[in-house]
């Protein structure tokens, strides 16, 4: 990644670098002159997530091997955990 611009230099270019992107050609955008994102072929972006799903699934079994015996939790009680306990919606509301 060789090629990096400005936001000012993003902005005023952005079609043109959206077409690199789609010939395969990564750059990277630099606020202050310094990184801060860049803009990928969706294909390496998809790649990225899918290797990044990949350890993550991986290390999660990894956990799992090694506490063995440990209490399990449920997908609700999961759910839970990350977005509160369900509200209770009575039929009359439930419309």
């Amino acid at each position: 990644m060789d090629d990096s611009i400005s936001v000012r230099e993003l902005r005023a270019n952005l079609a043109r670098l959206l077409d690199q992107a789609e010939e395969g050609e990564p750059t990277v955008i630099t606020r202050g002159g310094t990184p801060v994102a860049a803009l990928v072929p969706i294909e390496e972006y998809s790649a990225l997530e899918e290797a990044a799903d990949e350890l993550l699934a991986r290390e999660a079994l990894q956990t799992l091997a090694e506490e063995g015996d440990a209490p399990r939790a449920t997908l609700a009680d999961v759910l839970a955990d990350i977005f509160g306990p369900p509200a209770n919606v009575s039929e009359e509301g439930a419309a």
